[in-house]
């Protein structure tokens, strides 16, 4: 029985206990939320060592980061280095997007040593399969889709975005849409180029009960992927992103009438101005699934700095009832990433989620940052080191920039407003 089975028929689960612990709200909170697919649970029932999380309404923001090898960098080792990072980092689920060496047994590794939700991208590895076996990524047939599909469920992975919004229709759109960027979804690619080849339909559109079969054997948690999320500012909340989020929204419909979760996928790159209006479109069309955001990346100009700019849309996007954000780290449009980039990239969206957490009332937000207030008040170092999101930074600033025993900082010295003022008002730092 999958969760959100046992959810409707009125049983909390013992994933739905932890949630609702980690969450600081009620189990029947979390059992409700499963039951109406507001909130999620990706739990395989093959994932042995999973402590598990939730992503969804009424919860904390939660944020993903994606390790992965490639042709180039098929080094298995490096990233289960980087998943030791993610986990160090405080991410809340890590996606293996490997498209280069060993992949299955890179997945079943980082499986084996994540506690974390672990999502893939199936469709990767299926047309990486059929160049290998057959010479050619579109020689790929439905069984060899479903065939890996599978494989990665059977291993225990939690997630799977699969992009079952690309229809024949949609591809008219973006013909006509004359998009700058036209796809830049790794997986939205390898299924357009597979479909315009063959002139037939998306096989996880036309096959979605198929899928869905699978899903319910594992209880893995379908996320729904934009393969059309627009990739420059210039192409964001156009009619082709708009047309696929309608279909993504009719899928959650026919997802959570066989009991199987969803979440969605969205974009991408967009202005500042629009973020909102597309959390809004996509939780109307989607009847409140929980959505997963890459960003939105709010300019196209900072390569090298990428993870500011996705935590800057990321922030505005939590704030407006985004659920789970897809960390961008520094390297993002330039190469794959180091473990600094994983860490950095991590941080990033861990502050964008817990700015928009304070504004959605998530218990216990606001109370960290009164917490550090006082803790600053009172020159604590140790304390607010330990409040700090990234405690290995802030210690590291702060010994190699302060000369050892020195009570206040070296940016006012002798000047440090809060002690003179506490001074005055005798209000003395350990008493606030």
């Amino acid at each position: 029985m999958t969760q959100m089975l046992a959810a409707r028929a009125g049983d909390i689960t013992p994933a739905m206990r932890r949630v609702a612990e980690k969450e600081n709200v009620t189990p029947e909170f979390v059992r409700q939320g499963v039951a109406e697919g507001t909130i999620v649970i990706p739990a395989n029932v093959n994932h042995k060592n999973l402590d598990p999380t939730g992503f969804g309404k009424g919860l904390r923001t939660k944020v993903n980061a994606n390790i992965g090898t490639s042709t180039s960098f098929p080094d298995i080792a490096k990233e289960l280095e980087k998943l030791q990072v993610v986990l160090e980092s405080g991410a809340d689920a890590v996606m293996d997007l490997s498209t280069g060496g060993e992949i299955d047994r890179g997945r079943r590794r980082i499986i084996e040593e994540s506690a974390l939700p672990v999502g893939t991208v199936p469709i990767y590895q299926a047309f990486l399969e059929n160049r290998e076996k057959r010479g050619s990524m579109i020689a790929m047939s439905a069984e060899d889709l479903f065939e890996v599909i599978e494989r990665h469920c059977a291993d225990g992975v939690d997630f799977i975005t699969v992009h079952c919004g690309i229809t024949l229709e949609v591809l008219k759109r973006i013909k006509n849409q004359s998009r700058i960027t036209d796809i830049v979804s790794r997986g939205g690619s390898f299924l357009t180029g597979w479909m315009l080849h063959h002139g037939k339909e998306n096989p996880l559109y036309e096959q979605y009960d198929r899928l869905l079969e699978i899903c319910l054997k594992y209880d893995v948690t379908l996320s729904l992927g934009d393969g059309l999320r627009p990739g420059c500012l210039a192409d964001a909340t156009d009619r082709a992103q708009i047309q696929e989020l309608i279909i993504l929204g009719e899928l959650v419909d026919r997802a959570r009438a066989r009991g199987v979760q969803a979440m969605v996928e969205g974009p991408g790159h967009v202005p500042l101005d629009q973020i909102a209006a597309n959390i809004q479109v996509q939780k109307t069309l989607c009847k409140g699934a929980p959505f997963y955001v890459l960003g939105p990346l709010v300019t196209d100009i900072a390569p090298g700095y990428d993870h500011i700019t996705a935590a800057i849309g990321g922030a505005v996007a939590a704030a407006a009832g985004a659920d789970f954000l897809c960390y961008v780290t520094p390297a993002e449009h330039l190469g794959l990433p180091t473990l600094e980039d994983v860490r950095e990239g991590i941080m990033a969206s861990r502050i964008a989620a817990h700015a928009a957490d304070i504004v959605k009332g998530v218990p216990g937000a606001l109370e960290w940052d009164k917490q550090m207030s006082t803790a600053r008040k009172a020159l604590d170092w140790d304390k607010q080191i330990a409040l700090a999101i990234d405690p290995r930074k802030a210690a590291k600033f702060r010994q190699e920039r302060n000369p050892e025993g020195h009570e206040a900082c070296t940016m006012c010295g002798d000047f440090c407003a809060m002690k003179i003022v506490g001074q005055y008002l005798g209000k003395e730092p350990e008493t606030c």
